[in-house]
């Protein structure tokens, strides 16, 4: 199968092991996430499931909102956000690719892990970040299928990972080691895990590895479904009759619209 026809057949890491051996270039998106191809190589992922880089490094003090800003509207258009950060001084290429590399890795996870099978491949797309550090395919997947283990081997339910999340009544962020009892403080009812990792300005899976040892011991649950609003019925509803309109007040509004 060529690159062009990887669109709609086969799981996400089947389609990735295609475009891979195509040295295909272009974006395959699953149901969560967008995995950027340059040659084969995975250049950039995003998913809905992870904070997105930028505010990463901006949370973390890395680099200012500011700077950050300056380097998407000066190099956007051309691909070369990232190259942008380091030619004007804001990150060393070493910090950059090391942010970036984490970012990758967090968001390939839940691209894969909730892939479904909603699966399309467009030719050609880039990312308007640009190549920091390409990664192959094969150590993306490798990389994902260790975290997943991980993180089932401390709880093996998954929702931990997407849904919003409330505490259990003995959930006491006090008592427990400091990266875990702030994980728990930002625990409400409404917040999912990557929206706590983006308040903490820490990688989402560090963040889901406290998570998962929180509904482990009972402190975190999956928060149940809002209640739907309620429905008050409206008078005369579902009657067929309808009042005549005013003639003459619409007569009037016509005439002043023409006015003016």
């Amino acid at each position: 199968m060529t690159a062009a026809a990887a669109r709609a057949d086969g799981s996400a890491p089947e389609l990735l092991d295609t475009l891979a051996a195509d040295r295909a270039t272009g974006a395959l998106t699953t149901r969560s996430g967008v995995f950027y191809l340059a040659a084969g190589h995975v250049v950039h992922v995003e998913s809905a499931h992870s904070p997105a880089f930028g505010d990463l490094l901006t949370r973390s003090g890395a680099l200012a909102p500011a700077g950050w800003w300056e380097a998407v509207e000066r190099a956007g258009a051309r691909q070369r956000v990232g190259r942008q950060l380091v030619d004007s001084g804001r990150l060393t290429a070493g910090a950059l690719e090391l942010a970036h590399l984490g970012a990758l890795f967090d968001a390939a996870y839940f691209a894969l892990a909730h892939d479904g099978t909603d699966l399309r491949f467009r030719p050609g797309v880039a990312h308007w970040l640009g190549a920091v550090r390409p990664v192959t395919v094969a150590n993306v997947l490798r990389e994902s299928y260790r975290r997943r283990a991980l993180l089932d081997s401390i709880w093996p339910d998954a929702a931990v990972d997407t849904a919003p999340l409330a505490r259990t009544p003995d959930a006491d962020p006090a008592v427990l080691p400091p990266r875990r009892g702030r994980a728990l403080a930002l625990v409400d009812g409404g917040r999912t895990a990557a929206q706590i990792a983006s308040a903490l300005a820490h990688r989402t899976f560090h963040t889901l590895v406290e998570l998962r040892r929180l509904a482990a011991d009972g402190l975190v649950v999956p928060a149940p479904p809002a209640p739907a609003p309620p429905v008050h019925p409206v008078p005369g509803a579902g009657r067929a009759d309808w009042d005549e309109p005013d003639t003459a007040l619409l007569r009037r509004l016509l005439d002043a619209l023409e006015a003016l």
